[in-house]
């Protein structure tokens, strides 16, 4: 009986010792060392097919949103789209091909909190779209 009460006495030590650090690890956002900064993960990419054009060519719509959990404007928006191209016309104003691996969203310019930025383009196959970095403002 002795050995289980010291037993358990020191489980009880370790986890009400730990716990805090848990806890507080759990609510640190990862990539931010000040709460007005911004990083990647603050920009959403979503895309999915949508309807065939005539010449039944797949078309995909793609969002871009600024997501920023504090309020930040975020510009200077660089996707990694490898060899992107479209059989339909994009206004390079909203998205456009800089060079192999490298688009620029919105003509650089900020995505307010919470605005979304689309466009369509259709090709054979999607192609995968993802953050290559951003400027906080």
């Amino acid at each position: 009986m002795g050995k289980l009460f010291v037993a358990s006495a020191l489980l009880l030590v370790v986890v009400v010792v730990l716990a805090p650090v848990f806890v507080s690890a759990a609510m640190v956002e990862p990539n931010r060392i000040l709460a007005e900064e911004c990083s990647n993960s603050d920009i959403a990419v979503s895309q999915g097919a949508t309807e065939l054009l005539p010449n039944h060519i797949p078309t995909y719509t793609v969002e871009i949103t600024n997501v920023c959990p504090t309020g930040c404007s975020i510009s200077g928006i660089h996707l990694k789209c490898g060899m992107f191209s479209s059989s339909t016309l994009i206004d390079p104003k909203i998205f456009k091909r800089l060079a192999v691996d490298d688009c620029l969203v919105n003509d650089g310019q900020a995505l307010a909190p919470g605005q979304i930025i689309s466009f369509k383009y259709s090709n054979t196959f999607s192609y995968p779209l993802s953050i290559r970095s951003v400027v906080c403002n």
